[in-house]
């Protein structure tokens, strides 16, 4: 008999425990059916090696669901900001469908880019990028120093440096 798969098994044993974890987060059984496919399928992606010696089994799911959920309220949130941003737009200079969804999948991916950065340096990244702000200006809005803004902005292009070309090692 062929050994069971460690994601299968996992799948088997807390599939249900886990859609039940995130309908109770989300209140809507078809999200919660959506994310806990979504973390299992973060799961075949990544350490499967590992799972056979996993002690906390629910502990691990429910952080990369958890994590998961952050990215989707995150998603909805700069989708919210740039439709918002839109409507003071005059309707002749307003962009298509097809603009408004390819520069939100922009948005998106600028997003996923800087995840991991800590959030004043994304912050202090988008002021400086999206809303053209100065380095005081910048300084003043999150409560740091002009030097601080600038130690934020070089992590920042270190980061997409090594994201684009890989570290220096």
């Amino acid at each position: 008999m062929p050994a069971i798969h460690p994601v299968a098994e996992l799948y088997a044993e807390h599939q249900r425990w886990l859609l039940g974890w995130l309908r109770h987060k989300l209140g809507c059984q078809h999200q919660a059916a959506d994310l806990a496919q979504d973390t299992f399928l973060r799961i075949l992606g990544s350490r499967q090696g590992k799972l056979a010696d996993l002690r906390e089994p629910r502990a691990y799911l429910t952080t990369i669901a958890r994590g998961l959920l952050i990215d989707q309220f995150r998603r909805r949130e700069l989708e919210r900001a740039y439709l918002e941003s839109l409507a003071g737009e005059p309707e002749a200079t307003a962009p298509s469908p097809e603009q408004r969804q390819l520069a939100l999948e922009a948005l998106m991916e600028v997003d996923r880019l800087l995840d991991g950065l800590p959030a004043k340096a994304r912050r202090a990244w988008l002021h400086s990028r999206l809303d053209g702000l100065n380095h005081g200006e910048i300084a003043a809005l999150l409560g740091v120093s002009v030097p601080r803004v600038r130690q934020y902005l070089a992590t920042v292009a270190r980061h997409c440096y090594e994201l684009r070309f890989g570290t220096a090692e």
